[in-house]
């Protein structure tokens, strides 16, 4: 289980949330319009931030690799978010094959991240 947490949180709120973050900063329209449907201009600034928080966040999974202390941590925050972000899509009526895929994985993340979790604390 160990090794579960440490893969998980590299790679998905590592890589995955760091790559998130760039795409979101560099390329805002890609979630505006891709994820969410939203055409205008508007919410590219909020979608900028996100991006930023992302990037913060996934770089903190990164360096879990070598600072394994970072691991509990960084499974807290990737299982909230991923957790909160696929009921959040699950709501959404008006899916699409990407929100589909994204609802997936997020929860399938974050209910491996929860057992991790569970089995960490317990330790």
């Amino acid at each position: 289980m160990l090794l579960v947490g440490k893969w998980f949180v590299f790679w998905s709120a590592g890589v995955r949330i760091f790559g998130a973050g760039l795409r979101q900063f560099f390329q805002p329209r890609f979630t505006s319009e891709g994820i969410f449907g939203i055409r205008s201009d508007d919410p590219l600034p909020f979608v900028r931030e996100l991006g930023i928080a992302n990037f913060a966040a996934g770089t903190v999974g990164i360096l879990s690799i070598w600072q394994p202390s970072f691991i509990l941590p960084v499974a807290i925050i990737a299982a909230l978010f991923f957790g909160i972000a696929g009921i959040r899509h699950w709501t959404d009526k008006h899916r699409g094959q990407k929100q589909n895929l994204v609802l997936v994985t997020n929860l399938f993340v974050s209910l491996v991240l929860i057992g991790y979790i569970a089995y960490a604390v317990v330790l």
